[in-house]
């Protein structure tokens, strides 16, 4: 059995939960232009998202942090270093690419239920 948890879009989850895995992405609603504070919100979001999917972020496995300008990545990590779980810490890449609009960062998280 597939869960489909809905997303901003109609055609688009903020997670899909399969065998025992949460697939989760996160949106941004503060759209200031500040990448600790879009960060902060991002994972607010996928705290949310993880609490509702039946788990937490001390049960993430991966997550992929995508961000629109590298030379920020210091204020992403700021952010990310007061929110992971120490004793649980996932694995975390970070990707720079071009994100639509006023968009400068974007988190993918897989987690176990």
């Amino acid at each position: 059995m597939i869960q489909y948890l809905p997303g901003p879009f109609p055609t688009r989850s903020r997670a899909v939960i399969h065998d025992g895995r949460v697939h989760a992405v996160s949106f941004v609603t503060d759209k200031q232009p500040d990448m600790y504070r879009q960060t902060k919100s991002a994972l607010a979001h996928i705290d949310a998202t993880l609490r509702e999917a039946g788990t937490d972020k001390s049960r993430i496995l991966t997550a992929l942090v995508y961000i629109a300008d590298m030379t920020r990545k210091p204020e992403m990590n700021r952010a990310w270093d007061e929110w992971a779980d120490r004793n649980h810490p996932p694995m975390r890449a970070c990707l720079a690419v071009t994100l639509e609009g006023a968009t400068l960062v974007e988190i993918v998280v897989q987690a176990v239920v």
